[in-house]
């Protein structure tokens, strides 16, 4: 028996997927270790050994895969732990770092400052050089000058070094002279050159990244070093994938130069795992939500594709690099209740994290959280909190709530607990309305995947409050990114700028580049074990705009189609994406089409675990319920005995009504009033608003 394994590392546990090579799936859950996460990996190899009967080595001898998700790289950027990081750029852009060409997230808070930036003034060294647009050498490299700067950050005993020069990305010439020399006087030192990380116009977004990649990566690289001597110590001689943000794996040698592609490993995958179920009944599309203990991400899945966007934010840092569209705001099971300086109800995005955790942990934590309340409001079992391993204790969760929130407003504690969970829900449902509802997506038209270890709690309030009539909860719902990790591709994504007007642009020319994209991911496949042509995928994309727009559209495109039909296919493209993005395009005007970056994504596809497939039981789930509790209904502002159902005993064609409550073992399912349930075929436990029940059951039964 061999077996493959997801791991997510989160902020308050680590979350196993470990499926065997019959297609037979378990669940497992550690608590992480912040200061080392590798030792909460190792506690949850240890834990299946046990579970399986098996020594550790005698059970990581049968483990054949790893697909690892880590946060390492997003804790540092999020709470400023980077490396010492040094910066080489032309001279007279110096600063460019810190103005920020402009940047401010609230454009009419004159007040609001920048952020620091990675990379302090007296580690950001100016090199005489210039090369222009066109690729042209203006100011030949000044090697005394560069020489001069490496010894500096040398003194400084800087760990990285980013080079970022003008232009670089038409000829970077200039920039591998300087990796070359900073090579040789700096040998330990991790090195970013920009025209390698992200060879495009913009130099903001060039530095930032490069920036960013060189201030994360040495962290990475300490992390997966001591993650494989740890598996190699206990005998592991599979395969090791890292999760990146695009959506895709890679080995840790492809990870380690571009470290900057890992800051959405852990949710990246979830949108892979959303898919895989919403498909099970037919669905193309869906929304995924993930709430685990520290945070909230939510996704939208498109024609069976996660949303992509060519850059983002992460900690208000300019990051460049293709990644899924995830939104993320600090709301989990550990976001902690406080009251703001105008006696207002804040949660989060503060969490109690893994250590001390909610005050009902009992280790040590004293401050209410999201998960102190739903104790209090009855949706969790003190005795049953991950399968009865961990007992909760309500006193402690009344205690917190008391003394931070319902004393200070006046409530009962009840109350109290009641507002911090209405409150939750409504910083999710806005959460999801910025993904969908802004973007011209109605989310009444996509089954809500409801996952996380709190999420399912939360999935009916979130979908009442966007009126949405169908929710999908993963059996695996608690260990939902591990899971997607486990049905993840090999994903490479490039970028080259090729800038000219469509009238003028050289189709053969940009051909011609794509090719070179084209075969430098798959020479990273082919170094990736990924040599069967029939396993790769190439797609492509040109980032494009009309004559004085500011920002492009990223529009993908077959290119057979293009190299028939040359330029004409390409403005057509971009015509129908902006009609679907913004309402209206501009065909059959005048208006001149500006092409500015070609791209290239190269998918080395992998063998995904089968689903596996439930025989159909009893119509009804009463077979399978466990009792009653009592329980706060917010629609009725009361507590109400409820029926609660055993979700590990349940199989396809259970049905049952709402209000009820459905527990498994690492998660617990809330159904409101206004929904029933039914188990389909994969064991998701689906919960549909009572006005569709007979035209959404045929889907489920069909």
């Amino acid at each position: 028996m061999n077996y493959r394994i997801g791991v997510d590392v989160g902020g308050t546990f680590t979350d196993f997927l470990l499926i065997d090579s019959h297609g037979n799936s378990s669940v497992f859950k550690t608590s992480s270790t912040p200061k080392d996460p590798s030792i909460g990996v190792l506690n949850g190899l240890r834990e299946m050994a046990d579970k399986l009967g098996l020594s550790l080595g005698e059970f990581v001898a049968k483990v054949e895969l790893v697909v690892h998700g880590t946060t390492v790289t997003t804790n540092a950027v999020l709470t400023g732990r980077g490396v010492k990081t040094g910066l080489l750029t032309t001279a007279g852009f110096r600063d460019i770092l810190e103005m920020r060409r402009g940047y401010r997230e609230e454009l009419y808070n004159n007040k609001l400052t920048p952020p620091p930036p990675l990379v302090p003034r007296d580690r950001r060294l100016p090199v005489n050089e210039r090369i222009n647009a066109a690729g042209e050498v203006v100011t030949p490299l000044d090697e005394s000058s560069l020489r001069a700067a490496v010894e500096e950050l040398k003194r400084q005993e800087v760990d990285a070094v980013a080079i970022c020069f003008m232009h670089s990305y038409a000829n970077p010439a200039h920039e591998q002279a300087a990796k070359r020399m900073v090579a040789e006087m700096l040998p330990g030192a991790y090195l970013t050159t920009s025209s390698e990380l992200l060879p495009q116009a913009r130099m903001y977004e060039r530095v930032s990244t490069a920036a960013l990649n060189s201030y994360v990566g040495p962290i990475l690289r300490r992390y997966l070093d001591a993650l494989l001597e740890n598996l190699k110590g206990i005998g592991f001689e599979g395969v090791l994938l890292i999760m990146q943000s695009n959506g895709g794996v890679a080995t840790p040698a492809s990870t380690d130069e571009r470290a900057v592609m890992t800051l959405l490993s852990g949710p990246a995958s979830g949108p892979t795992a959303g898919i895989t179920f919403a498909g099970v009944q037919g669905y193309d599309r869906c929304m995924t939500v993930d709430m685990g203990g520290t945070s909230f991400d939510a996704a939208v899945v498109q024609d069976g594709v996660p949303l992509l966007r060519s850059e983002g934010w992460i900690n208000r840092q300019r990051l460049a690099l293709p990644m899924l569209d995830i939104h993320t705001i600090g709301s989990g099971g550990g976001s902690i209740g406080w009251i703001d300086d105008g006696g207002l109800l804040r949660m989060g995005p503060q969490s109690a994290g893994a250590d001390p955790g909610p005050a009902c942990y009992g280790r040590g934590g004293t401050l209410p959280t999201c998960t102190d309340a739903s104790l209090v409001l009855g949706y969790l079992d003190p005795e049953y909190f991950l399968g009865g391993r961990m007992k909760l204790d309500v006193k402690a969760a009344r205690t917190a709530i008391d003394t931070h929130i319902a004393k200070p407003l006046g409530l009962t504690v009840e109350e109290a607990a009641a507002g911090m969970y209405h409150l939750v829900n409504v910083n999710m449902a806005a959460g999801l309305r910025e993904i969908t509802v802004s973007r011209g997506i109605d989310p009444r038209e996509f089954p809500l995947v409801v996952a996380g270890g709190a999420g399912p709690i939360h999935g009916a309030m979130i979908a009442l409050e966007l009126d949405l009539p169908v929710i999908l909860v993963p059996k695996e719902s608690s260990i939902f990114c591990a899971s997607g990790m486990l049905r993840s591709d090999f994903k490479h994504s490039y970028v080259r700028t090729y800038h000219a007007l469509a009238s003028k642009a050289d189709a053969r020319l940009m051909t011609q580049l794509l090719g070179e994209l084209e075969r430098e991911g798959r020479a990273v496949l082919h170094d990736e074990k990924v040599e069967d042509r029939d396993r790769v995928r190439v797609d492509y994309a040109a980032d494009m705009r009309y004559l004085g727009q500011h920002n492009e559209i990223t529009c993908s495109f077959d290119i057979i189609r293009f190299e028939a039909d040359g330029m004409d296919y390409l403005r057509d493209a971009l015509h129908r994406e902006h009609d679907r993005l913004y309402g209206y395009s501009l065909a059959g005007t005048a208006t001149e089409i500006e092409v500015v970056n070609l791209r290239v994504t190269v998918v080395g596809i992998t063998a995904k675990p089968a689903m596996q497939f439930m025989e159909r039981g009893d119509e009804s789930a009463e077979c399978c319920r466990k009792g009653t509790r009592q329980v706060y209904l917010a629609g009725e502002r009361a507590f109400r005995d409820i029926p609660v159902y055993d979700g590990e005993a349940m199989v396809f064609g259970n049905i049952g009504s709402g209000p009820a409550l459905i527990e498994q073992v690492t998660t617990t399912t809330l159904v409101s009033p206004e929904y029933d349930f039914v188990v389909d075929r994969a064991g998701t436990f689906c919960l549909f608003h009572k006005e569709i029940g007979h035209t959404y059951l045929r889907r489920v039964f069909e």
